[in-house]
Formats: structure tokens, sequence, C-alpha cells
């Protein structure tokens, strides 16, 4: 995953130091340092309100796509997410065996994903939106279309 100069560079674009992004995220400056890093991965929720508070796309920070696409982005919500990730499995006629080996988890953590119980974890979601070409925004929920990145 390589999203910490996307993370610096749009930070510092808008005069944000790394202390007021803590505070925004609610977290230590440490930590945030550690997430600009790469030293840490950033939880999710923190990858979410970041991206929300900018008002940019996750597909943006994540490089998969040259600019933010969308300037309307919808509330993540697990259990929208959960559907669209089984959606999407099902699409592509992956069993949750194969994609939890993939992801080098268990299927029980898939299961619960796609039962909304938990947002997909950071790392997961960049690996199946980058072998998958799907946008991590839609599978989020924070927008309906584009589903599939070019």
């Amino acid at each position: 995953m390589n999203y910490k100069d996307k993370m610096s560079d749009i930070r510092i674009g808008q005069n944000i130091s790394q202390k007021e992004m803590a505070k925004i995220l609610n977290i230590s400056p440490f930590t945030y340092s550690h997430y600009e890093t790469q030293d840490a991965t950033i939880p999710i929720k923190h990858l979410i309100a970041f991206c929300d508070y900018l008002n940019i796309s996750i597909d943006y920070i994540f490089s998969f796509t040259d600019k933010s696409l969308n300037s309307e982005f919808k509330e993540v919500n697990a259990i929208i997410s959960g559907k669209r990730l089984k959606e999407f499995r099902k699409e592509q006629n992956i069993t949750q065996e194969t994609l939890a080996k993939y992801l080098n988890t268990n299927r029980s953590l898939l299961s619960n994903y796609e039962k909304g119980l938990y947002l997909i974890a950071t790392p997961f979601l960049y690996m199946i939106c980058k072998k998958y070409n799907i946008s991590a925004d839609y599978l989020l929920g924070r927008i309906d279309s584009p589903k599939y990145l070019k």
C-alpha cells in the first residue's frame, strides 16, 4: 500500500499541520505521523475521516485514480459495505475461502465483513481493489458509481 505521499501532499496543500490533522481525527500527533510515514497502517475509520474532512476519494489516496473524481460522498455504512463486498465476490465467482486465502485471513472474518459487523480493514480493502480494479469508495458505499476503475 502506498498512501503516505498522497496524505502528506494533500494535507500540506491544505495548509493543515500534522498536529491539526491528528486533532481532527481525534488521535495523537505521534500516531498520525506514523500513518503518514506508513510506519503504521491507517485504520479504515481514520482513512475515511481523513478523506471525508478533505472531501477526497479513497481511490485517489490509494493512487487508483489520478484525481478525486467525486465531490459528494455518502456516509460509510458497514451494512452497505458488507452487501457490496458480498455482491462483488459473487459477481466475480469468488468463494469466501478463496478470497480469505488471497488476503491471508480466515473465512469467518470475511463473513463478518459481509454481514456488516465490521468495516473491511484498510489492507484488505486495498488488496481487493487493486487486484480486481474495483473502487474502494464504491465498496465502502461512499459512491454508487463508478463501480470498477479503468
